[in-house]
């Protein structure tokens, strides 16, 4: 099948497939986690229950044992994730290290999102578990552990959920779903070049939109390197490039959102009942227009953000809106760099 073209790839609205059984679980498993560290009084670890719960993303196209081994791989990608990050956090200058660690993270994890074909594809949950965590300012040696725990309690409670649909429907004697075709029309030779290509992709996307973030001063350049990897998830090159100029509409508009949110000063009980909202929004749009998507992605991962370290909302808002479209631009200029590299099949 051919690549879409630019204009398709960017004005498409996609099918909804039941995306509301997926942003009920990923919801569940966002909130549920934050609730408890809000009773216990420790909130400030919201980001890495967060990062955990990022495994219940996983497994939308798959029933039954494929999407639990999809979803524990997931779980424990994040967990070493958020652990690989706070271990840079605790490093007097972290910054270098967190974008040469991220970039070689990456490409790591995208030969693994390969090899388990996994829904949803590519490297962004987890560089932004490992670059969110190395970027949480004040982690002590002592606190690695703690955030691998939360992550892990997290990440263990969203395959929980996720699971919990299938033991439903098998007690109540129903039929079970069946999972959404797969595409492997192609050669294992040709799989492995196309994943050394990607990899090679992402690093480079990653060291160069952090690099230039931390060159720029701006004061979270994980959000470049997060950025950066976007357009390359999409495989085609006029599809990255949409997704690209997603990232960056999404997200102004999305900071505009979040401006008016955050301007009321809400407490930390109206902030997770908010971030509930904008994960089950995310969700239920991701798969049908991703810059749709990104205005409820983007006053989540803010929400996230100033709940575990409160920064001042302008800050806050100009560097998320400047370094998406750093990080958005530097992946397109590579995608298009390394536009002859790219053939998925011979």
């Amino acid at each position: 099948m051919s690549a879409p073209g630019f204009r398709e790839a960017l004005l498409a609205f996609g099918p909804h497939d039941g995306a509301h059984r997926v942003a009920l679980r990923v919801m569940l498993s966002t909130v549920a986690p934050l609730l408890v560290l809000l009773a216990i009084g420790r909130i400030e670890l919201a980001a890495f229950a967060a990062f955990g719960s990022f495994a219940a993303l996983y497994g939308r196209n798959r029933v039954h044992l494929p999407r639990l081994v999809m979803q524990l791989t997931a779980a424990a990608v994040m967990v070493a994730a958020v652990a690989l990050g706070a271990l840079v956090a605790t490093l007097p200058e972290p910054a270098w290290a967190m974008v040469l660690g991220g970039a070689a993270f990456a490409g790591l994890v995208s030969v693994i999102s390969d090899a388990e074909d996994w829904h949803p594809p590519g490297v962004l949950f987890a560089l932004f578990a490992f670059s969110g965590s190395a970027s949480i300012p004040s982690v002590g040696l002592s606190d690695v552990g703690i955030a691998a725990l939360v992550a892990a309690c997290a990440a263990a409670f969203a395959v929980l959920v996720g699971t919990a649909g299938t033991a439903l429907r098998v007690a109540r004697g129903l039929p079970q779903a069946e999972a959404l075709p797969v595409d492997r029309d192609y050669r294992l030779r040709d799989r492995h070049r196309v994943q050394l290509r990607r990899v090679g992709r992402y690093a480079a996307s990653v060291v160069l939109a952090g690099g230039l973030a931390i060159v720029l001063g701006i004061g979270h350049p994980y959000w470049a390197m997060v950025s950066a990897v976007v357009p390359h998830a999409a495989g085609a090159v006029t599809a990255g490039i949409a997704r690209g100029i997603h990232r960056i509409l999404g997200t102004a508009v999305g900071v505009l959102l979040a401006a008016g949110v955050l301007a009321l000063d809400p407490g930390d009980l109206l902030i997770v009942a908010l971030m509930g909202a904008a994960v089950f929004g995310a969700e239920l749009l991701i798969g049908r227009n991703y810059g749709i998507a990104m205005v409820f992605v983007t006053p989540l991962a803010l929400l996230a953000v100033h709940l575990a370290s409160p920064t001042p909302v302008e800050v806050l808002l100009v560097d998320r809106l400047l370094e998406s479209i750093i990080g958005a631009l530097v992946g397109i200029a590579v995608g298009l760099a390394t536009a002859r590299w790219w053939t998925r099949r011979p």
